[in-house]
């Protein structure tokens, strides 16, 4: 059973402006017990080669992803070889769908913003795989409730992901996969719906910190760049339960 998740922004996202680098991100997940985490930028997917042997060290699985916006609507595409972060219609999604290996999430489907898909996650049902659980949630305000009456609908696996803009955020939300520790074979035991969602809600002062630390943090500028990763490099592990 595997520790996984699957939507998570960093310094290289050309939309939204992320203080850590992927780097803290890998060293994070892997002091939290994370087995794979998909880095997934908005509208670019990130050049994982040269953090791969960095990610491995630490064992956490690099799965390749993106936040892509299509037709004005957020969606999450995970594991296409080449051509997610070009996609810019549904009618193009079914096409990388019908000729590539991938699996396609609805992140945060009904929450109140414009990008969140609503009524499109009706009309094109059939185009995805899972349907997340957002950990932006609290005991008393909680979106993810409409998107898990749909998901049980129409016999989708949900999938908890942190969506992390901090990380701090990282660990609240996530998923527990029953797979080999490899990308491929975690998105097809996702789509075949061997996946649970572990969540625990945020108390409000939580929520509050983080949508105050997030608002009014629009990228000015071009994407922090931070050194290759060297290969001898170390971190220092802390036990955290799960």
């Amino acid at each position: 059973m595997l520790k996984v998740d699957l939507h998570i922004h960093t310094s290289d996202d050309p939309v939204d402006r992320i203080p850590h680098t992927t780097t803290d991100l890998i060293d994070r997940a892997a002091q939290l017990g994370y087995d794979a985490v998909a880095i997934t930028l908005h509208e670019r997917q990130l050049d994982l080669s040269r953090y791969r042997s960095y990610a491995a060290e630490r064992g956490i699985v690099l799965i390749r992803g993106v936040e892509r916006t299509i037709e004005g609507k957020h969606v999450l595409l995970l594991n296409f070889e080449r051509g997610a972060d070009t996609l810019n219609t549904f009618a193009d999604l079914a096409r990388l769908k019908s000729s590539q290996d991938g699996l396609v999430i609805a992140p945060h489907p009904y929450f109140p913003a414009p990008s969140c898909l609503w009524s499109n996650l009706d009309r094109y049902a059939h185009l995805f795989d899972a349907v997340e659980f957002n950990a932006m949630f609290t005991r008393q305000l909680n979106f993810n409730r409409p998107a898990e009456r749909w998901a049980a609908r129409h016999g989708k696996p949900m999938v908890g992901n942190g969506d992390v803009h901090r990380l701090r955020q990282l660990g609240t939300t996530y998923s527990v996969v029953d797979a080999p520790r490899t990308a491929d074979a975690i998105c097809a035991a996702i789509a075949e719906g061997r996946v649970q969602v572990v969540s625990r809600p945020l108390s409000w002062i939580e929520a509050a910190g983080i949508m105050s630390d997030l608002s009014g943090w629009r990228r000015h500028a071009g994407p922090r760049v931070e050194p290759t990763p060297a290969s001898d490099s170390t971190s220092i592990s802390l036990p955290q339960s799960v």
